[in-house]
C-alpha cells in the first residue's frame, strides 16, 4: 500500500502588479491554517517519505509548516503543472517510498484527486486529501486510489 497526501498551498496574499505571483507569501490565516493541517496529519500518523513542492513562496512555506523536519523537493514542473503532469512526477517517486506528499496548486492538486478517487468534493486553500493507493507509484494512474481522508480548514 501506498499513501499520498495532496495538499493545496494556504491562503495566500492577493495578487498585486508590485508582487509576481510566485512571490507571494501566505496571508497570517494561510499560516495557521498549514500548521493546523501539519497538526492533522501528525494525528492521523502520516509523515511523508518524501514532499513534493511547487517552488512558489505560498506552497513552500505550506510545505516548511505542514510537514516540519521532511525536506523537500521543489520541483518547477509543479508551478502551474496540469493533473497529468502532477500524475506523471508521482509516477516517478522512488518504489520504496510508502508515503509521498505534494504539495502544490488549484486547479491541478483538486483534479488529481478527483481523478484518482473520484467523487466531488472542494479544495479550498490548505485543504488536504489522503489517499491510498494499491499500485506501485509507476502504475498510479485515474481511479487507482482510494480517498482515506479529507480535511478542510474552513470546515474544522
Amino acid at each position: 500500500m501506498r499513501t499520498l497526501i495532496l495538499l493545496r498551498h494556504a491562503k495566500a496574499a492577493t495578487q498585486t502588479l508590485a508582487v509576481p505571483d510566485k512571490d507571494r507569501p501566505l496571508t497570517d490565516r494561510g499560516e495557521r491554517d498549514a500548521e493546523r493541517a501539519g497538526e492533522e496529519l501528525w494525528i492521523l500518523g502520516l509523515t511523508p517519505d518524501v514532499v513534493l513542492c511547487s517552488p512558489a513562496r505560498r506552497a513552500r512555506r505550506t510545505a516548511e509548516l505542514a510537514f516540519p523536519g521532511v525536506q523537500a523537493r521543489y520541483e518547477p514542473a509543479i508551478y502551474q503543472a496540469y493533473p497529468e503532469e502532477l500524475l506523471e512526477r508521482l509516477r516517478l517517486q522512488d518504489p520504496d517510498h510508502a508515503t509521498v506528499a505534494l504539495c502544490g496548486h488549484n486547479p491541478a492538486v483538486h483534479e488529481l484527486a478527483l481523478a484518482l478517487t473520484g467523487g466531488d468534493y472542494g479544495f479550498g486553500p490548505g485543504t488536504f486529501v489522503v489517499i491510498r493507493c494499491a499500485v506501485p507509484w509507476a502504475e498510479l494512474s485515474s481511479g487507482l486510489g482510494e480517498l482515506i481522508t479529507r480535511w478542510d480548514p474552513k470546515l474544522d
